[in-house]
């Protein structure tokens, strides 16, 4: 069969790799289907040109991952209006976070023939083989689809446990010269930047996390390697961000990882999300001595109640032992704050604030954001069942429409409370960050002019 898979436009000047579709493609292709890519993202191309794509090349199959994300929604309305108003509109298969959670919603609202719900690698091959087959549809594990009027979900899969089983993203069929010039913290200009995941799933449980799979399924070391080694062989890749929402899912895995980066001897700097009860020093150092010159954590919130409240499994002592062990061992730590959730108040937030003061090393800028239910977490069905959502509709079409708004408030601070502590809270982490990049800037300036400093290559921006 013929494909299409779409890679969206985020407005982003460099888009991440789309990882997921990278995945499908390479699964479709060794099912032996024809595949291609739709580059919306490179080309920033209008929803209207993907009409006359598809107006002008024949496919049996288009398909789409989207994330739950108020403009993520967005786009899909609009992408899917752009399929949907196709002369030879193909088979239109929709996927990833944003519609497993509520599929009958999402074919509903997209007129998608078909959603693949959760992990697609096997899934998405499974429906090709019983499209170009003719068979029938509610033999497919894992898809929710339309029969007349009627979607039908049927059983969910089950997870591949054997992830190293996954063959590599079809990295090829991708303009992997366009993504490589993707930025991140700590990377050198020279740098050539590649998002990769070191395994998919996380062992906890907090309760804004819209993830349905359970568990986490990490890759060996040795499969992780294979892979850097590709991409750097092929693509003169010398930074890795480890996308997944773990990496440092335990002690152990960590110290593995990190052994097996040092004995390769991959000479690789990377990036991931770590956990700070994990972040020892010992920890950290080793991470250091493997490349890693950025750990992006949750954070969250200050508060230990607050903590308690989100089921974060964390300490706000785990929290700043964690923060200073790794800027101890100069590794830039991110900074994930949320404000909104059970427990939240005027206090929790100055305490947030006073801890960004102190420790924020403005690697990034870092604001605080309001908590969102996207459905699929804890969060949601706990809105819906206290009736601050009606449904999913709800959700997306009335409440959230942005990431920095509430969508839903779960304190007992009026909304006007909320968002002016909020405003007041950013206002102060802004002037804190844009204040010490001026430091820097009159610090270089010191060190050129008066020590002559004949390395400054400019005061222009990257």
């Amino acid at each position: 069969m013929r494909i299409l898979l779409v890679v969206y436009n985020n407005d982003s000047y460099i888009h991440h790799f789309p990882l997921g579709l990278g995945y499908i493609a390479s699964a479709a292709l060794n099912a032996g289907h024809d595949v291609d890519i739709y580059n919306q993202d490179v080309h920033h191309y209008p929803d209207s040109h993907l009409t006359e794509y598809l107006d002008e090349n024949e496919y049996d199959v288009v398909g789409l991952g989207i994330i739950a994300g108020y403009y993520q929604y967005k786009k899909l309305i609009g992408i899917s209006n752009a399929i949907n108003e196709s002369k030879n509109r193909p088979f239109y298969v929709l996927g990833g976070h944003g519609p497993s959670p509520e599929p009958e919603f999402f074919i509903k609202l997209t007129q998608a023939n078909a959603i693949v719900i959760g992990e697609g690698e096997i899934t998405f091959v499974e429906l090709l083989e019983a499209l170009s087959k003719r068979s029938a549809l509610s033999r497919v594990k894992g898809i929710a689809y339309k029969s007349g009027q009627e979607v039908i979900i049927n059983e969910r899969r089950p997870l591949i446990q054997d992830i190293d089983s996954i063959p590599f993203p079809a990295y090829h069929l991708f303009p992997m010269q366009y993504y490589r010039l993707l930025r991140q913290p700590n990377c050198k200009r020279t740098d050539f930047v590649v998002s990769m995941l070191s395994g998919r799933g996380c062992p906890f449980k907090c309760n804004f996390c819209y993830r349905m799979d359970k568990g986490h399924r990490p890759r060996s070391s040795e499969n992780i390697i294979e892979e850097i080694k590709f991409l750097q062989k092929d693509y003169a890749v010398t930074y890795i961000y480890f996308a997944d929402e773990l990496l440092m899912s335990s002690v152990n895995r960590t110290i593995n990882i990190c052994e097996s980066f040092i004995n390769a001897n991959l000479n690789i700097r990377w990036g991931c999300n770590g956990r700070l009860n994990y972040a020892s020093r010992d920890v950290i150092k080793l991470m250091k001595q493997a490349g890693c010159v950025f750990i992006n954590y949750g954070i969250e919130s200050m508060d230990d109640k607050v903590l308690r409240n989100m089921n974060k499994k964390l300490t706000s002592k785990q929290i700043i032992r964690g923060i200073e062990n790794t800027m101890a061992e100069g590794i830039s730590p991110g900074f994930n704050i949320i404000f909104g959730n059970f427990g939240d108040n005027k206090e929790v937030l100055q305490k947030n604030i006073d801890f960004l003061l102190k420790y924020d090393d403005c690697a990034q800028m870092r604001t605080i954001r309001p908590v969102t239910p996207y459905p699929g977490s804890e969060l949601y069905y706990k809105a819906l069942e206290m009736g601050l959502l009606k449904d999913c509709a709800d959700f997306y079409d009335n409440k959230h429409q942005n990431s920095d708004l509430l969508a839903v408030n779960f304190t007992e601070l009026e909304d006007s409370e909320f968002y002016e502590a909020l405003l007041n809270a950013n206002k102060i982490l802004m002037v804190n960050y844009y204040n010490k990049k001026l430091n820097e800037s009159l610090n270089i300036a010191e060190n050129l002019y008066r020590d002559k400093n004949a390395a400054f290559r400019g005061f222009r921006a990257v």
